[in-house]
């Protein structure tokens, strides 16, 4: 939530507050999951300035792609 709730809407509905960030809930039709966990783990590198650059433990990448999982419409 604090890393990711100012531009991604994270719950089952909304909209994402920054509107070109999808929803979690939409994350695995775009990427499998895996490669999602493989980014946090290496850092993600992204192409626009508004993404913050944040480190998670092994841990909290398991449960955000746990989360994440639970969501997926």
């Amino acid at each position: 939530e604090r890393n990711c709730a100012r531009c991604h809407a994270i719950g089952v509905d909304g909209a994402s507050p920054f509107a070109p960030a999808p929803p979690f809930r939409t994350f695995a039709k775009k990427w499998p999951l895996e490669s999602i966990e493989e980014s946090l783990a290496e850092g993600i590198v992204v192409g626009h300035p508004a993404m913050p650059e944040f480190e998670l433990t092994p841990r909290q990448i398991r449960d955000l792609i746990g989360y994440m999982a639970t969501i997926q419409r």
